[in-house]
């Protein structure tokens, strides 16, 4: 809707670059990514993870060695074909995720079952080349984190897969005051490579799903492609399982569709920067959206200062209080 987009842009988050698909994430929309990274960064921290970083570019080689996975990218890869003047050997993959790139780590490093479990993250850019885009719902670059675990069993794989699908729901429900369900996906919906696929859907205003992050269970099928193997206990060599799992800056833009009813019980002293603009963009998404009149425009005016005021400290600035105003006045005529 045009209203979202409007609010995007009135509220300093973002706006279009002069790349296609692409978004210019201003100061204030980066500083509520700092925020939910920093947390979400506390809780993954809290249970035992750890941040890496892997490149940017991918073999070709490397990205065909587990068939479904590279299948499933294919249409949405970016490929990088010339080193400044000179033509590659072989194709670049620019990052759609990092799959390929881990399992080719782990052949390096996972040798026993006492080198189990590895328990990464990283927090990245990836590209999709998308055909329809809208800032932070859907654009061909945005940031994410990624984890990626690699365990010594089906049934710790399996823990861990449902562990941080949990972790998303309470940091969905409870910093960002955001209605999540969580389920299984189902074989048709699954990620690419994937056993199975388990993922949180918010409820937006409008009565419809924003799929805000997933957890996906690998099996040993990614080991198998890539030749991971460790020795057990039992000193047989045996497969590793492994997970991946991941939310990005679309949770903003879920942020801003949530019912405003929820928005208003959001943690914004740990989620939004400031806090006075994040505040004036509630006050936004009340006026672009619903064009208050009569006693809710009286309301707003009248009461929705007060809640900036004490949920803040501090006032807002002047030439946003003055904008409000003028924005606030239109509404109500």
């Amino acid at each position: 809707s045009q209203w979202y987009n409007d609010l995007v842009v009135k509220a300093g988050l973002a706006e279009n670059s002069a790349v296609r698909g692409c978004m210019v994430i201003k100061p204030y929309g980066y500083a509520i990514w700092e925020n939910i990274q920093r947390i979400l960064d506390g809780m993954f921290k809290a249970t035992g993870h750890v941040n890496v970083n892997m490149p940017m570019f991918i073999p070709e080689s490397l990205l065909e060695k587990e068939k479904d996975h590279v299948e499933g990218f294919a249409p949405e890869v970016a490929w990088v074909t010339y080193g400044g003047s000179e033509k590659l050997e072989e194709r670049l993959c620019v990052r759609p995720t990092s799959e390929t790139l881990f399992c080719d780590h782990y052949k390096d490093i996972v040798h026993s079952y006492r080198d189990l479990p590895k328990l990464y993250n990283q927090w990245v850019s990836v590209v999709r080349w998308e055909k329809t885009t809208r800032p932070f719902l859907r654009s061909r670059e945005f940031l994410w984190q990624e984890g990626h675990t690699i365990h010594a069993t089906a049934e710790e794989a399996i823990e861990e897969t449902e562990r941080m699908l949990n972790v998303y729901t309470d940091f969905c429900e409870k910093c960002l005051a955001m209605p999540v369900v969580k389920g299984r996906k189902t074989e048709s919906d699954k990620f690419a490579g994937a056993v199975s696929t388990y993922a949180i859907e918010a409820l937006m205003h409008d009565g419809k799903a924003l799929q805000a992050g997933t957890s996906h269970y690998f099996g040993d099928g990614f080991a198998k492609a890539f030749g991971i193997q460790f020795a057990g206990k039992d000193n047989k060599l045996a497969y590793p399982h492994q997970t991946s799992w991941g939310v990005s800056t679309r949770m903003i833009g879920g942020l801003i569709m949530i019912p405003l009813s929820e928005l208003l019980r959001a943690n914004f002293a740990a989620i939004l920067p400031g806090i006075n603009m994040l505040m004036y963009a509630i006050v936004l998404i009340v006026v672009i959206r619903f064009r208050p009149s009569g006693i809710l425009g009286w309301y707003m005016n009248s009461k929705v200062k007060t809640f900036i005021d004490e949920k803040i400290l501090k006032k807002p600035s002047l030439d946003v209080l003055e904008e409000y105003e003028l924005m606030a006045d239109k509404g109500g005529k």
